[in-house]
């Protein structure tokens, strides 16, 4: 007569000194380990009435890898490494722009050890943390000062606090735009405790709009860029230097929210209309705002650069100490911006600028190159290389396309839609394009050494056979 199948399985004790569970054990503590170990018994007992075939599967050493697999599993980082095959280089939902090497290794230095943050080694004295920060980007920018937030929300938010905080601040219809996460402008500024006076309308805003709605309460001129939406058509709008003529002749700041952040003319990669910080201070803007991680390509940050006296107002508001950036994104910022002091050396370090300034026929050989070796993989009905169109994304450049080339795939057993969630799955995961039954792999978006592991991807999603 043949032993009960529950019989043979082994206790919990005697697992846990089987050799893989022994390493989990040092790696995941005695409580995760023997918890999952009961799953897995629990789940295996819960089968035998069913009728299961378990040949295999009561093998202490079998139980205990199923064990360490479901704890790699469940342990595994929520925040994982992304290829980003899409095209869009400034993707929001995959962290906007990556960092330059040397700003990375900056943030990682900051983070593992100490670092005079607020401190003077000259005096040995207390310090700002925006020191290093401000005298960067007075060179970069021409700027008198200036100042680091944790965003550029946190930076519209405070200028209009300490600077306009009861006043009016008046600003075009056309220029109230929503941001991501369904922020909008409206509403940054009622959080500010300044008043928005609206002028002009969608599209046509003139100088006499602005002169008629100034009164003994205005304190600011506010021109938003619109990163994320055009006008086109029967259009009209004031100029920031019309702006500044305004706001000198009544005695008024003129604050520029120029959003994405360019350092350089974005004109060389073929894209019009994107302010340029140092030009918007040269105009004669008051103050500057703009994203850290955007076209600029360093961290999540929001830039405040201007007037001496107005960054000093605004680094005496108490919101300042909980908007105030943290030592690895300081340390990050501070190298991005160093690197721009050489402007080829930007373009060839900085990953945004890299993939925007990626040529054509680049792109086309790679692309080649790629289809080649996945043709290889017998388990992909058909690969295709074609011609297509890329975008900058992350609210930036919103309406100018990029020419790219990308890697058409056909999988072979299951869906696109299928495939595309195998390659999210998968170590790495792998975000790509999904169109009418086919996946694209954008080169632009892809760096040359992601190439081998991204077929590695490739070729395990298409070998699941349906196996998520």
């Amino acid at each position: 007569m043949s032993q009960s199948p529950f019989r043979q399985l082994p206790s919990v004790s005697d697992l846990l000194n089987v050799g893989s569970l022994q390493a989990a054990l040092a790696k995941r503590g005695h409580d995760a380990v023997t918890a999952a170990l009961r799953q897995e018994l629990d789940r295996i007992r819960q089968r035998i009435p069913l009728g299961a075939i378990l040949d295999g599967e009561l093998h202490p050493e079998q139980i205990a890898q199923r064990v360490v697999d479901q704890l790699d599993r469940d342990l595994r980082p929520r925040l994982r490494p992304v290829i980003n095959a899409t095209g869009i280089v400034l993707h929001t939902n995959l962290g906007r722009a990556p960092i330059a090497e040397e700003a990375a290794t900056a943030a990682m230095e900051a983070a593992r050890g100490y670092l005079n943050l607020e401190l003077d080694l000259d005096t040995g004295k207390r310090s700002s943390r925006q020191n290093p920060i401000r005298e960067w980007l007075g060179r970069l920018t021409g700027a008198e000062s200036a100042t680091v937030v944790n965003n550029n929300a946190a930076a519209t938010v405070i200028a209009l606090r300490a600077l306009c905080q009861g006043r009016e601040v008046i600003v075009s219809r056309g220029q109230l735009i929503e941001i991501g996460g369904s922020f909008r402008i409206p509403d940054i500024m009622a959080v500010s405790g300044a008043i928005l006076r609206e002028v002009g309308t969608t599209n046509i805003t003139r100088l006499s709009d602005y002169e008629k709605a100034i009164t003994p309460n205005t304190a600011a001129l506010l021109r938003v860029h619109t990163s994320n939406y055009r006008i086109s058509g029967f259009t009209e709008s004031v100029s920031l230097s019309e702006l500044v003529g305004l706001g000198n002749q009544h005695g008024l700041k003129v604050i520029d929210d120029i959003g994405s952040g360019a350092l350089i003319n974005f004109q060389r990669f073929g894209f019009e209309g994107e302010p340029v910080a140092k030009a918007c201070i040269a105009a004669g803007a008051d103050l500057v705002l703009f994203s850290g991680d955007k076209l600029l390509g360093g961290p999540q940050a929001g830039i405040l650069a201007g007037k001496r006296a107005w960054i000093e107002q605004i680094e005496r508001d108490p919101l300042m100490r909980a908007f105030r950036c943290d030592k690895m994104t300081l340390a990050a910022l501070e190298a991005t911006l160093r690197i721009y002091l050489h402007e080829e050396a930007a373009l060839r370090e900085i990953p945004v600028l890299r993939l925007l300034s990626t040529s054509l026929e680049e792109l086309k050989k790679r692309a080649e190159a790629m289809g080649e070796r996945l043709r290889t993989i017998k388990t992909l009905a058909a690969i295709e290389i074609t011609e297509d169109v890329a975008y900058v994304g992350g609210g930036s450049l919103p309406d100018q396309q990029m020419k790219t080339w990308v890697v058409v795939v056909t999988p072979r057993d299951c869906s696109d839609a299928d495939f595309a969630q195998r390659l999210r799955l998968g170590t790495p995961a792998v975000m790509a394009r999904v169109r009418e039954g086919k996946i694209l792999l954008d080169v632009r978006t892809i760096f040359p050494e992601q190439e081998d592991i991204l077929i590695g991807a490739l070729a395990a999603a298409a070998g699941k056979n349906g196996r998520l």
